[in-house]
């Protein structure tokens, strides 16, 4: 990736731990919600800043901070400095930390890159971005066959004068998307203030820990184990960790922006639409998460089925009763039958599965088809997110069998612009994690409330075909 008039120099290397003495050591147990992340790749998270500064005050001045703010975050977080110990079978999983567990940190000066280019929003190479992504470290295998796995690994990239990139990389495993923001809030406001982490010794701000309130309903902890178990046979292949391909595939990076005003077109239009189309008694909610997967989903069918029909000169044999799949996760905290709070840290998500026909998501009424269905299984796990839990497993495996599916990454919920580490709300927030493709990250817009940022990976042919699409559907309302 790197040319020429790159240069990239390791300025420091080391590692970060809670202050000595500061967590007790303690052995957190995987429930079924944690033990299906086995098999995936790290979370891969980028956080670009506005740094106006040269590096020699970023290393005398800003480093110190940022570091002595991580270790104090890491006392309330500390899951995330332990290892994952993974027993064979018929042994369980756990996470165990220890006095001195530490986080790897590596930071590094990054001179002739254009910020602006790195932090845009149209297309990009989608390896440009990679060389700011931390690395975890090697998985080991202890003689009695223990798999032992780091969860985190960060990576600070100085633009001397101009920016800075905070890279995070992290096991799905130890925690989701909500529980890593919540993390990643606590370090920006305590790095914020000059190290000041009193705030978090408040209840409502603390990690929660406690398993048991999440039961285990139906025996998934059972089914859970099972595929863990058939997972760690296979160490050999897994000891390295998942790792990704980079294609050669001409594949591009790119943002697209919904703004309140068309946010809100939207969805009076689809809500008019449903209502008018609707056999059912009952209304279904289109809210902005529902408007925004609805339209991209079908923007990203359309691309994908572009690129099949150049491929085969038209000749396309898909079925049109081929069925295509979305996927998206619902967080469960303080939902009904759950007493656990926003503040739980570990992975809380159920699987949100939508499934329709070809022929009616290409239809003139696609995103009205897309819209009542995916409105109608958010209402459905409003209440009931897990009631089907046992079933997960199997219906993903469906899924990607079909190899006709878009997964969203990501929430507005997570409020990622907010993380002001004192530099400012942040220029760009990346998830490195969807450059394998058919997924979209989906967080709040930057620049104003009620706005939506949309990011893809896509061949270049496929991402002409998605630019063009969505822009022919804006222009309809």
């Amino acid at each position: 990736m790197a040319g020429p008039s790159y240069l990239v120099n390791i300025l420091d290397s080391n590692h970060v731990s809670a202050p000595k003495g500061s967590v007790p050591s303690t052995t957190l147990a995987l429930t079924y919600l944690d033990l299906p992340w086995f098999p995936s790749a790290p979370m891969q998270s980028l956080f670009f800043y506005e740094f106006p500064h040269p590096i020699s005050h970023f290393m005398q001045t800003t480093l110190p901070t940022l570091t002595q703010s991580l270790s104090l975050t890491l006392q309330h977080f500390f899951p995330l400095a332990a290892k994952l110990i993974c027993p064979p079978p018929p042994l369980k999983p756990f996470i165990l930390y220890s006095d001195g567990d530490s986080v790897p940190l590596i930071v590094a000066e990054f001179t002739g890159a254009d910020v602006d280019h790195l932090t845009a929003n149209y297309p990009r190479d989608f390896k440009l971005l990679h060389p700011f992504v931390p690395e975890l470290p090697p998985s080991t295998m202890s003689s009695d066959g223990i798999l032992v796995m780091p969860i985190m690994a960060v990576k600070v990239t100085v633009f001397p004068n101009t920016g800075v990139c905070i890279g995070m990389a992290h096991n799905h495993v130890a925690a989701d998307g909500s529980a890593f923001m919540h993390f990643m809030r606590s370090w920006s406001s305590v790095c914020k203030s000059k190290g000041d982490s009193t705030f978090l010794d408040e209840e409502s701000r603390r990690p929660f820990y406690n398993r048991d309130a999440l039961g285990d309903p139906d025996g998934c902890n059972e089914e859970a184990l099972k595929c863990y178990w058939h997972w760690i046979s296979s160490w050999r292949e897994n000891l390295a960790g998942p790792t990704k391909e980079i294609s050669s595939v001409d594949k591009v990076r790119a943002t697209f922006v919904l703004t309140r005003a068309q946010i809100t077109k939207l969805k009076q239009w689809l809500t008019t639409q449903c209502k008018n189309s609707s056999n059912d008694s009952e209304e279904v909610k289109i809210s902005t998460f529902v408007v925004t997967c609805s339209i991209m989903w079908i923007c990203m069918i359309k691309s994908q089925e572009n690129n099949i029909q150049v491929s085969t000169n038209g000749d396309d044999d898909d079925d049109d009763d081929t069925f295509y799949y979305l996927l998206f996760a619902v967080d469960c905290r303080n939902r009904i039958g759950f007493s656990l709070p926003v503040t739980y840290f570990g992975n809380c998500l159920a699987p949100g599965i939508i499934r329709a026909k070809k022929s009616e998501l290409m239809g003139a009424k696609g995103i009205v088809t897309a819209g009542k269905a995916i409105a109608k299984k958010v209402k459905e796990m409003e209440s009931g997110a897990l009631k089907d839990a046992e079933k997960g497993p199997s219906n993903l495996e469906e899924m990607f069998r079909s190899g006709h599916h878009v997964a969203i990454s990501g929430s507005p919920k997570f409020r990622v612009y907010d993380m002001d580490f004192g530099w400012g709300r942040p220029l760009k927030i990346e998830f490195i994690h969807i450059d394998d493709g058919g997924s979209l990250s989906l967080i709040e817009s930057k620049n104003e409330s009620g706005g939506m940022e949309v990011s893809l990976v896509l061949s270049k042919n496929q991402m002409d075909a998605f630019t063009s699409n969505l822009a022919e559907c804006l222009k309809a309302f």
